[in-house]
């Protein structure tokens, strides 16, 4: 066996093995050194320098606003713009004292409580690093002194906007509505990211029905910011797209013509394009301005508004619900005659009052002196004079359930249909309703007051000005609607409703006794057919406030003025060729002849100006 341990030398075998220990041990503490002072360096001595060079190098996205689309009329005018606005906006992480901030603020401009406080509740809301309106609309001089003073105001920006604007102010406030501020409640509901671009949304009108056309699609930014929040540079953007532009049936000269008449009342009206549906005037007054609404009304505006008793923010024109009154008389006398009812040749008595079996009281004739309309008085006649003892005896003989069943063919008793919120329904009573709504039996009386339009019978004025509509298309469907075109495409034709089965002349009987209501000289409008060049259709109807005893007679000058009669009145034009239908009611009015029917005169004057005026009496 070989003995190898006498040729290793175990001495210099220790050596090396120390040697190399110290070796990587140097390294290894030379290594720990280098880590530990780079570690140092960058930590403790240049930690202000990368804190503020990571600060001024910060990449944010931020949503970028897509322009609102636009309103027009029919014929291209502007009614909802949108124009820049500057805006003072605060980012929390960019604020080294958020409260100082405000403080610093304040003492630099005005700024409201008010303002303050939506401030903050919008901050509750907000994302990381995203800006938070304080004040809109700022002033050139607000701007200069917020400009000067930026060295100091860390967190704080003005921003450039496009904020909403209508130049028609408040000619079309009630139809195209207005946007505002979205609230809390509507932030929990809205697409947070749809509206991360905006803080606006549609509250009434078209702007809040069509708000998700108009609204557009929200884009986006890259850039880069220094530690102020101010940008540096963009690094890249997706633009926005701009919501649709709307073009609505609505004709401004009509509106204006229609406005200017009513202005002094509490009034509305609404006209119909009968061909087409198209709404081409809306009025309701009086009015306000909806510029108020867009960057946030004050106060003390916004309580007179309230508070006012001629209550200009509502909108009557769809949710003001009347006794349509005499107006309904020519779709009752329609329904009538083909139920029969009645015929062409019945006739009746009017001695100016009219009873029934087991009750005292007598029903009067309202449109009559005292010794009523005299003998043999037809349907013709009845609408022509507006007697109300031949749909007394009508109403009997046709029953409450039936004139009801046709009634809402016309479009009385339920919502229209039309693209704007807020619709109210009206009543068109039945026997059944009035068990469920009152809990009480129909009666014969309750027939005979809504024979002429009274008693539980309501309607808006759209409902009238539909019902005048279909009457005048010869019971073809009209469905009204205020949006004519999307981007310049025409919206495409609405599907009709059913149809209004009658026999053709009972069309022509009632269309020429309406007619005669102006033409004719015992028409109740015979007063307005002075210088007209077309033939005009319509029914004057006067819809009671109070109740007045049956051995009193109406005296208006010892009735408070809020309690005077509604005057309303349809028409439609020309006979021959229907292209227009209006329905109005001017509240506390008098007399539908003397108070509403010139207006109805006026705007559709104004619409047959651009229209081939026919031969008067032409048929």
């Amino acid at each position: 066996m070989n003995d190898t341990s006498a040729f290793i030398d175990v001495s210099e075998q220790k050596n090396l093995f120390i040697s190399r220990v110290v070796i990587a041990s140097v390294i290894a503490t030379a290594m720990t050194l280098i880590i530990v002072a780079r570690y140092f360096d960058l930590q403790i001595s240049r930690h202000q320098d990368f804190v503020t060079h990571s600060d001024n190098n910060r990449v944010l996205m931020r949503p970028v606003s897509p322009p609102r689309g636009l309103i027009y009329d029919r014929n291209g005018q502007l009614l909802a713009d949108n124009q820049p606005t500057y805006n003072l906006t605060l980012v929390r992480e960019r604020s080294v004292d958020l409260e100082e901030l405000l403080t610093s603020l304040k003492q630099l401009i005005h700024i409201p409580e008010k303002n303050i406080v939506q401030f903050r509740e919008r901050q509750k809301r907000r994302k990381p690093y995203e800006s938070t309106a304080l004040k809109y609309n700022l002033t050139e001089e607000e701007r200069s002194i917020l400009a000067v003073n930026s060295y100091r105001l860390a967190g704080a920006e003005v921003s450039a906007r496009l904020a909403r604007h209508y130049p028609k102010a408040e000619l079309f406030a009630h139809a195209v509505g207005y946007v505002g501020r979205i609230n809390e409640a509507e932030s929990r509901v809205v697409d947070s990211v749809a509206y991360s671009g905006t803080d606006s949304i549609g509250k009434t009108g078209i702007e809040k029905y069509y708000e998700q056309n108009l609204l557009g699609n929200v884009g986006n930014e890259h850039v880069e910011t220094n530690a102020r929040g101010r940008v540096m540079r963009s690094l890249s953007k997706v633009d926005p797209e701009a919501g649709e532009s709307l073009t609505l049936h609505l004709d401004s000269h009509l509106q204006e013509a229609a406005h200017t008449a009513l202005k002094d009342y509490r009034a509305a009206l609404v006209a119909i394009e009968i061909k087409t549906g198209g709404i081409l005037a809306m009025v309701s007054t009086p009015v306000f301005d909806p510029n108020l609404f867009v960057a946030g009304i004050s106060q003390d505006n916004y309580s007179a508004l309230l508070h006012s008793k001629d209550r200009p923010l509502f909108n009557r024109a769809i949710r003001g619900q009347y006794p349509p009154g005499s107006t309904i008389k020519p779709i009752f006398g329609v329904i009538g005659l083909q139920e029969q009812s009645i015929s062409m040749d019945y006739r009746v008595d009017d001695p100016g009052f009219f009873t029934i079996e087991g009750v005292e009281r007598p029903w009067r004739d309202h449109n009559s002196k005292r010794g009523g309309h005299g003998k043999d008085v037809d349907l013709a006649r009845a609408i022509i004079e507006s007697c109300d003892v031949y749909f007394y005896t009508m109403g009997l003989e046709t029953g409450i359930d039936t004139l009801a069943d046709y009634s809402e063919l016309f479009g009385l008793g339920k919502i229209t249909g039309v693209d704007i919120p807020g619709e109210q329904a009206g009543i068109m009573p039945t026997k059944m309703w009035k068990q469920q709504a009152r809990g009480e039996p129909w009666f014969n009386g309750d027939t005979i007051n809504a024979s002429i339009g009274q008693g539980f019978m309501l309607a808006t004025p759209l409902q009238l000005a539909v019902m005048t509509a279909r009457l005048a298309a010869r019971g073809n469907a009209v469905q009204p609607r205020l949006i004519k075109a999307r981007n310049g495409v025409e919206e495409p034709p609405l599907t009709p409703a059913n149809a209004i089965d009658i026999e053709p002349h009972y069309w022509d009987y009632v269309h020429q006794a309406m007619q005669d209501v102006v033409h004719a000289p015992r028409g109740t409008a015979f007063g307005i057919r002075k210088g007209m060049t077309y033939t005009m259709a319509g029914k004057t109807g006067t819809a009671q406030v109070i109740s007045i005893n049956a051995d009193d007679e109406y005296d208006k000058t010892k009735i408070d003025q809020r309690q005077w009669d509604h005057a309303l009145f349809i028409a439609f034009a020309p006979v021959e060729d229907p292209q227009i239908a209006i329905g109005l009611i001017v509240e506390n009015g008098g007399h539908g002849s003397s108070t509403a029917a010139p207006v109805a005169r006026l705007v559709i004057d104004e619409y047959m100006k651009t229209q081939t005026k026919p031969k008067l009496g032409q048929r």
